[in-house]
């Protein structure tokens, strides 16, 4: 198992492991102050990926063939890694940095904080409908910037400026 950090905001780290050549994301983790646990955790995921490919070795092995293990995969959704409001700001702050050209990206990063914090209270929060709040920031949105700052005084974050 190895640990990949990103060095934007509080610092984030994702766990991985490497398999006959292909690169296996096992945790997006958190920052520093959930360390310890993310570790155990991908640790445990790593002990489970190796047990599932021993027991598919297994079986092909009894059954006479050399099938490939199917592996299953689910969709990553960042929301639910955004925790914190700190880890919620440096995530928008990312998209600001890092894509600052990229309009559909950063409502789109809107609406995943939007969704981690709750769709409903934030569209209340910001005097939107939740159907207008989740079509304005979807991947085709295309939201007014004073949606924009709605969305932000709600999600509690604040856009920055300074000289390029």
């Amino acid at each position: 198992m190895s640990e990949l950090n990103i060095d934007v905001g509080p610092g984030f780290r994702v766990y991985y492991t490497e398999r006959n050549g292909e690169i296996i994301v096992l945790l997006a983790g958190g920052d520093k102050s959930s360390q310890p646990q993310d570790i155990k955790q991908a640790i445990a995921l790593a002990k489970g990926l190796e047990e599932q490919s021993n027991m598919a070795k297994t079986i092909s092995v009894a059954a006479g063939t050399q099938a490939k293990a199917k592996t299953k995969t689910v969709p990553y959704d960042v929301s639910e890694q955004l925790r914190t409001p700190e880890e919620m700001a440096a995530y928008l702050d990312a998209w600001l940095v890092e894509a600052p050209d990229d309009a559909a990206g950063i409502a789109r990063a809107l609406g995943d904080i939007a969704r981690a914090k709750g769709m409903s209270q934030v569209a209340r929060d910001a005097g939107l409908s939740r159907e207008s709040l989740y079509k304005a920031l979807s991947e085709n949105g295309n939201p007014s910037f004073a949606t924009v700052l709605k969305v932000a005084k709600a999600l509690g974050v604040q856009l920055h400026a300074e000289a390029a």
